[in-house]
């Protein structure tokens, strides 16, 4: 098995996608090429499932699959640009066509399953971000999911249908180098006008924010500096980079989402929360793996105890974003995070 089937085993899981599809469908790869085939030719095999479905509640289902699929395709840094940027734009398609959204990228649908309430879809863009916008008609809250490096607005699936389940409207984005946005912008470590404009685009005034992975980091830099951000979860982000220090693999997707090494080198050294901690005043929860260790970052421990309403989790068996244990901080994140919006 190849250290990126191996690496992204969890990861897969906690996205959704069934380990042990995960494992047979990635058996035997070993190039960039097998991993784009295997994954892609997941995610087409999955509209194909769609199109034939006689059930739009399946159809819909299996559009969302597709999504992730082609979402994965995309996490081999080696991939030609033409291949990676096309298996996120069929991520973005795939997601659309599973929230029905027309021409106009407007649609009404109702989420499958008796415990989802009612819900509205559409897309919601500005000049930093792109993203689907969904939640019930009158949502007991907003917030906003920031994925990480390599992360897309495809891969948090049940993040946001837990969001979704307990009354929120739900915004999961792509920011600059992320996802459909990747092939044509770069990394910038001050994401807080990314965060600006999506909360000014979601017309509130007030969201929670929840990071994953690097959008941890982008997640808390945003609470520094938006009033507007009434909560934040992070999710094993990083309290601080050190460049020299990050794995090979690290070091090659952030060269690829920053448009060099050298650029890459400067983000990498941009992301340090220690003074941007005192300055997040509002509740702040920091989740992290207690087998999270990277080498290079370092985890968010400090960012809780130097933000003034800081909280701490730690999942001992955890590892980077706990998708081995996901029953031990999702269910308690999402209560947490709608429990202080409410307030």
């Amino acid at each position: 098995m190849s250290p990126l089937v191996t690496a992204d085993l969890s990861r897969a899981t906690g996205a959704g996608l069934d380990p042990h599809e995960y494992l047979r469908r990635t058996e035997g790869v070993t190039t960039a090429r097998d991993w784009l085939d295997a994954c892609a030719g997941a995610g087409e095999e999955y509209l194909r499932r769609a199109a034939a479905a006689t059930s739009p509640v399946t159809a819909a289902e299996y559009r969302r699959l597709a999504a992730r699929w082609f979402h994965f395709a995309t996490l081999c840094p080696s991939l030609d640009r033409d291949a990676w940027a096309g298996a996120a734009a069929r991520a973005d398609e795939a997601m659309g066509l599973a929230l029905g959204l027309g021409p106009d990228n407007r649609a009404v649908g109702r989420s499958p399953g008796p415990t989802n309430p009612p819900t509205t879809a559409r897309r919601l863009s500005g000049p930093l971000f792109t993203g689907w916008l969904r939640g019930p008609a009158d949502p007991v809250a907003t917030v906003v999911v920031v994925p990480g490096l390599d992360s897309s607005k495809e891969e948090f699936h049940l993040l946001a249908e837990a969001l979704l389940r307990r009354g929120a409207a739900v915004l999961a984005l792509d920011g600059p180098g992320q996802g459909v946005l990747a092939p044509t912008t770069r990394v910038r470590a001050d994401y807080h006008h990314v965060v600006d404009q999506a909360v000014t685009a979601l017309g509130v005034d007030r969201v929670g924010l929840v990071g994953l992975s690097l959008g941890g980091y982008y997640a808390a830099e945003a609470a520094a500096h938006d009033t507007r951000v009434a909560a934040t979860v992070t999710v094993s982000g990083p309290f601080r980079l050190a460049w020299p220090d990050l794995p090979p693999l690290i070091r090659e997707v952030l060269t690829v989402r920053a448009g060099g090494a050298g650029e890459a080198e400067s983000f990498a050294d941009r992301v340090d929360l220690t003074d941007l901690a005192p300055r997040i005043t509002t509740p702040l929860l920091v989740v992290d793996g207690g087998r999270d260790v990277i080498p290079g970052v370092t985890n968010g421990e400090p960012l809780a105890r130097l933000a003034p309403a800081g909280d701490h989790l730690r999942v001992d068996h955890g590892d980077h974003l706990l998708g081995n244990a996901r029953p031990d901080w999702l269910p308690v994140a999402a209560d947490w995070l709608l429990d202080r919006l409410a307030r």
